[in-house]
């Protein structure tokens, strides 16, 4: 490791310096739009990938964009031969109920909030303003490490394979863009649409579904109109990958018309299934689904869409499932409990991902952790899906500790000021040790 005490001198000296920064990046919506000529995914992802090139040209590092799609930081002279920090700047939508303003970096004392500010643009800049203190100290690197700043994360992670396509992959990284300590696993990710055939009159009773729904979060409000009445539904919105920590407004809907008896038929059959099998149950109990591992814990199903469509119903499930199952297990089981005249389709499928634990760079990067932080830096798997699935010889590692969980892809997303600098130190050494 560097000295701990030059390093953390300089971050604490350059701390208004880099929140000036990363506000920057914050105030660019890089939320995925219709593509534009040399924008494959909006003007605003384009935006940020130019903006973080001249950050890097004003440090003084080599930086582009590679396929219109993600910009490399270079530190070093080999292009083909290099480790690489694998971080985005891409956002999720806003979303309602803020308290700040989303595309702006709010701090209320020790509290930073904005859209990016965990996942993924405050811990990918913090790795820049990392190499840059490195640096600035005179370091200089005996291996080449590429800092890569892709802008389709959050819709697919199709800018990797555009990368790619014209660049040579690392011989090893990580991605900021998770927990600590270092992710070995990841889970297998499969998402559903379940589409249910009514007959006649049916669905008549039922308006069609609003509200804000889509798979990165919980659904948090819908309305709809049940027989004349109007529906307003609030839950509460938690990332997809951690519904416990929500209230899902599509459940809520199914108890709320099975408890006031609003249909019946067919359509009552429909919701009392819908309320069974997934009303706060969110570990595969309602559907006969309880897979688990050591490894990685419980299967956990997130119902995030629900909508009419003619004669249909249509209800979009994610389900996270442990290392040590395939998606064939779980889509067989899954067919087995729909309702009747219900078709289950796969819309969305990834693999878990599993990497050696005792890899010596995967222990490298622990025993980094637990230096600074005096952690404990066993390696873990995780329920979030992030470029370690796309970008070969990739682990996730940081940025959220310990305890913290469910802060992204919803209203006033935060981080302590605290956190970002520890984790700044914690990036800084591992870019040096992958620089020797």
């Amino acid at each position: 490791m560097f000295a701990k005490d030059q390093i953390r001198q300089r971050i604490h000296a350059q701390q208004t310096t880099f929140l000036t920064d990363l506000r920057q990046l914050i105030r660019i919506s890089s939320v995925k739009s219709q593509p534009q000529t040399h924008a494959p995914f909006g003007i605003g992802p384009r935006q940020i990938l130019d903006k973080i090139v001249t950050l890097a040209h004003q440090y003084g590092f080599t930086a582009q964009v590679v396929n219109d799609a993600v910009a490399y930081v270079q530190w070093g002279a080999d292009p083909r031969n290099y480790q690489a920090i694998v971080g985005h700047l891409d956002v999720v939508a806003a979303g309602d109920h803020w308290t700040s303003a989303p595309f702006e970096l709010t701090q209320v004392q020790q509290m930073l909030y904005g859209r990016g500010v965990l996942d993924n643009k405050g811990p990918s800049f913090a790795c820049l303003y990392g190499m840059k203190i490195l640096k600035e100290l005179g370091v200089q690197p005996k291996r080449t490490i590429r800092l890569l700043f892709g802008s389709n994360e959050e819709s697919g992670s199709h800018d990797i394979a555009r990368y790619l396509a014209q660049e040579a992959a690392p011989s090893f990284g990580f991605t900021p863009d998770c927990k600590f300590p270092v992710v070995y696993g990841e889970r297998g990710i499969v998402n559903y649409q379940i589409t249910t055939d009514f007959a006649g009159a049916d669905l008549q009773p039922l308006s069609t579904i609003s509200g804000n729904q889509a798979s990165d979060h919980v659904p948090d409000e819908l309305q709809v109109q049940v027989n004349g009445q109007l529906l307003t539904i609030h839950g509460q919105r938690s990332p997809s990958n951690a519904p416990e920590l929500g209230q899902n407004a599509i459940t809520y809907l199914a108890k709320r018309i099975n408890d006031q008896q609003l249909v019946t038929g067919a359509l009552a059959d429909y919701f009392q299934w819908l309320e069974r099998s997934f009303h706060e149950k969110h570990f595969g109990q309602g559907l006969g689904l309880t897979l688990e591992d050591a490894a990685s814990g419980k299967l956990i199903q997130t119902p995030y869409s629900l909508q009419k469509q003619s004669q249909n119903l249509i209800l979009k499930v994610a389900m996270r499932y442990p290392v040590s199952y395939t998606e064939q297990q779980v889509t067989a089981g899954l067919k087995k409990v729909v309702p009747p005249n219900s078709q289950v389709q796969v819309i969305r499928s990834l693999p878990s991902v599993l990497h050696d634990p005792t890899d010596p760079r995967v222990s490298q990067l622990s025993q980094i952790y637990q230096q600074v932080t005096g952690l404990d830096a066993t390696p873990v798997t995780t329920t979030g899906a992030t470029y370690a699935r796309v970008m070969p010889n990739i682990v996730a590692f940081g940025p959220s500790f310990p305890g913290q969980k469910g802060i992204a892809h919803r209203q006033d997303e935060w981080m302590k000021l605290s956190d970002l600098l520890t984790m700044m130190e914690i990036y800084t050494q591992a870019i040096y040790t992958m620089t020797r």
